[in-house]
């Protein structure tokens, strides 16, 4: 039985390495043509350009691994079946759970090493990845620049352009940023743009200063010129790694995100204490309705009771309608962070579920690949990547799909996440059994057909006669 199950392994750990090289590297080449723009012409050296692009194998390599499992399962299985070992395993009193054992403990490992890999190494890979994108994207501003929109990565200053034409700029408008003594905007009809050692050169022609003394607005200067230049202190001209406290829900480790999600919940608390005292100073009881229309409909309820009763002074009546106008706004302004904080805690819950979700789904990819491959009679690698892709396909957009409905509170974040699962759980669960009872899934009945066929050639038989 040892030697079985190494034979099945060795079936199954080749397979797995060729299809995950050969995933890795798609994936990996569709993002870096997207991001090679990042950082071409930036004078980047290449152990920074190699540093960028190997944090960012992180996530390629999490979403690679469940389909590149799929893939080795389907061929595996599908080879066995394909060379009739399976029949020759089960005519020698193995069954196919046995069979099958030894490719679903490579799946719970595979998912061990997967669920280590999300919770603390990819969360760093993934801030890494996005505080060295920042720095290249600093490195060179004058890559940076689009017509129509801000820019804000000059120090001191911001700027629009209307219009660009290789490095010429056209109809420049700069904006002084920060408080000071005076207001300064400059227009000028072109520009460039250039970098020197520590410093960047603003180059502007045919243009204008305008300066209006901020403390004396009667203070104002109007400037021609027809050549100006702006030189710019720019320290982090040179890649400068910056560090900072502050990640996102994907940069961050399991503990990280039960922080967050617990620092949520206190200023919930809070949030919900002060919906009750706002209660409380309209002579209601401490209530916490759970939404701001359940709200707003108590305490008109209320004011239209206080005022019916004849017993109430036209000035008491005044303050409640008051006090309740008071009311009304803090609780719009709490009910908001409410929501706001309701959505944050959903996402930190997608994440954090992620993490566990994607590597299940490596051992239900095995059950599910190891049935098909015994159905299908195949273990090529093109019908194995066919299949796979369609499987990976339909539950990486029922995944998507339930992270979107998570984030925007319309489900939970446990139904979201987990749901892709359980539809694959049930797929492979049916396939499995049908595969073990030597059944073929899909079953479709004639019965019907050959009857019909039947009747009829009674009735041509008897016209015939």
């Amino acid at each position: 039985m040892r030697l079985l199950t190494r034979y099945i392994l060795k079936q199954l750990f080749l397979p797995f390495f060729f299809s995950l090289l050969i995933i890795v590297f798609i994936l990996f080449t569709q993002f870096l043509l997207r991001a090679i723009d990042r950082f071409l012409g930036k004078g980047l050296d290449l152990g920074t350009i190699f540093e960028y692009l190997f944090l960012n194998l992180g996530w390629i390599t999490a979403l690679a691994v469940p389909m590149a499992v799929l893939i080795a399962a389907l061929m595996a299985f599908g080879q066995f079946s394909e060379d009739n070992e399976i029949t020759a395993m089960r005519a020698s009193g193995i069954s196919f759970l046995t069979i099958v054992r030894p490719a679903i403990i490579l799946g719970f490992g595979i998912a061990g090493v997967l669920i280590l890999f999300n919770a603390f190494i990819m969360p760093e890979m993934n801030f890494k990845a996005r505080m060295l994108s920042g720095d290249i994207y600093r490195k060179r501003p004058d890559l940076n620049i689009e017509p129509g929109y801000f820019m804000d990565d000059l120090p001191d200053y911001s700027m629009i352009i209307r219009d660009k034409e290789d490095k010429i700029l056209k109809d420049v408008r700069i904006f002084s940023k920060g408080i000071g003594e005076t207001q300064t905007s400059i227009h000028s009809k072109t520009g460039n743009l250039t970098t020197i050692d520590d410093a960047i050169l603003l180059t502007l022609f045919d243009g204008e200063i305008h300066e209006l003394d901020l403390k004396d607005y009667g203070n104002y200067r109007r400037i021609e010129f027809g050549k100006h230049i702006i030189t710019i202190p720019a320290d982090d001209l040179f890649l400068n790694r910056r560090d900072t406290t502050s990640r996102s829900d994907r940069e961050m480790t399991i503990q990280m995100i039960l922080n967050k999600k617990a620092d949520i919940n206190n200023r919930v608390e809070i949030v919900r204490s002060r919906v009750g005292r706002a209660f409380l100073r309209t002579k209601m009881d401490s209530i916490i309705p759970p939404n701001f229309e359940t709200a707003t409909l108590a305490l008109m309820t209320f004011q239209n009771n206080y005022t019916s009763d004849t017993t109430h002074t036209k000035d008491e009546i005044y303050r409640l309608e008051k006090d309740i106008g008071i009311a009304k706004r803090q609780l719009r302004n709490e009910y908001n962070l409410l929501r706001s904080y309701k959505k944050s805690f959903n996402k930190y819950s997608v994440e954090l579920h992620k993490k566990f979700s994607l590597p299940v789904a490596c051992i239900l990819f095995i059950m599910t690949g190891t049935s098909l491959g015994v159905l299908f009679k195949k273990g090529g690698f093109t019908i194995a990547t066919s299949l796979s892709f369609g499987f990976f396909l339909v539950y990486y957009i029922f995944m998507i799909g339930g992270e979107d409905l998570a984030d925007r509170t319309i489900v939970s974040p446990l139904v979201g996440i987990w749901t892709p699962n359980a539809l694959l759980f049930i797929i492979a669960a049916y396939l499995l059994i049908h595969t073990v009872r030597e059944q073929p899934p899909l079953r479709i009945s004639f019965n019907i057909f050959n009857r019909f066929k039947k009747n009829k050639d009674e009735l041509e038989s008897t016209g015939t006669a």
